[in-house]
């Protein structure tokens, strides 16, 4: 299944946040009758009595933080306990609240998975070195223990990266190495492409600041041409998935933009030779109608040689599947 995309990419990064507000919250939310509100008013209502005089470096005041964070994970469509961590995920380091505290008030698992951010929080990373990384990322998550600590940890890096801009230089590029190190991997690990993609933009624009402007100009000057041939792409293939019967979500976005500087990079290719600018995907129901799929892309394209991968019968290691 495909999940509602986090950003837009291929001309700019996110625009400047308005104050986020609780409403936002519940709003991304959306209409769950299961959903359990209680538990995240208290924990908003929590932080925001704790938090209340604290400010980031912006001049926001620190409840904003927590907002952004509890919105990006209900984006996500994540649970409630999910979502009140992640409204408290600073509590236990930036205030007077305890774990005892935590416990009482909103159970064993808010408390454990506040816990588990608040010691993933505390790790200084040292090492820039791609081997060492993947140690660092096996470390966070054999201290993790819960997943769901991770998501919280990938959604407070995010609005830190969509925030950095309000640090010194050194600082910004430290962080944003080691998101690119650290923290994009793990999202790609886990499934989350649009964290992935957002984190390293804003990675790639902080440490890479010349060529990722150069390279926002070439793409944003074929802005209504790459429009144009999406549309092209996708009218026709929706109307031939329908009249084989085959349901299926059809979208179409740009690649993001580290994504096409790093191709450039590691295959030594100019701009003009990057072909694969733009992306559809096809989201179906069973593997076999995926088959069935690409038949009809063959059918209505003609292919381009040794460009076809089958991660159906090879699966990447985060067990990814599809065909490309």
């Amino acid at each position: 299944m495909s999940s509602r995309p986090l950003a837009e990419f291929g001309d700019s990064p996110p625009p400047a946040e308005r104050a986020p507000t609780y409403e936002d919250v519940i709003a991304a939310i959306g209409d769950k009758p299961e959903f359990n509100f209680d538990l995240l008013r208290r924990a908003y209502e929590l932080a925001e009595k704790h938090h209340a005089g604290q400010f980031r470096r912006s001049g926001d005041p620190y409840i904003h933080h927590c907002l952004s964070v509890a919105t990006i994970l209900a984006e996500l469509r994540l649970d409630a306990t999910t979502i009140s961590a992640g409204l408290l995920h600073d509590v236990l380091e930036d205030t007077s609240v305890t774990d005892e505290e935590l416990k009482e008030k909103f159970g064993l698992a808010v408390a454990e998975i506040v816990n588990g951010v608040s010691k993933i929080g505390g790790i200084k990373f040292r090492s820039p070195e791609e081997h060492q990384a993947e140690n660092w990322r096996k470390m966070l998550l054999s201290i993790a223990r819960d997943i769901r600590v991770i998501l919280i940890k990938l959604a407070d890096r995010l609005h830190n990266m969509r925030t950095i801009h309000f640090l010194p230089d050194e600082k910004r590029k430290r962080i944003s190495q080691e998101t690119l190190d650290i923290y994009a991997p793990l999202a790609h690990r886990f499934g989350i492409a649009a964290i992935r993609w957002e984190l390293e933009d804003l990675a790639f624009k902080t440490l890479e600041p010349e060529a990722y402007d150069d390279l926002v100009d070439k793409v944003s000057m074929k802005r209504e041409k790459r429009q144009a041939v999406l549309d092209q792409l996708i009218v026709p293939l929706k109307a031939g998935l329908a009249a084989q019967d085959v349901k299926a979500e059809v979208s179409g976005r740009p690649k993001h933009f580290y994504s096409i500087y790093r191709k450039m990079k590691t295959r030594q290719k100019q701009f003009e030779e990057i072909y694969d600018l733009l992306a559809v995907r096809v989201v179906v129901t069973t593997a076999n109608e995926c088959y069935e799929a690409l038949g009809m892309v063959h059918a209505m394209w003609t292919p381009i040689p040794d460009r076809i991968k089958d991660y159906i019968a090879n699966p990447k290691l985060n067990h990814y599947r599809s065909l490309h």
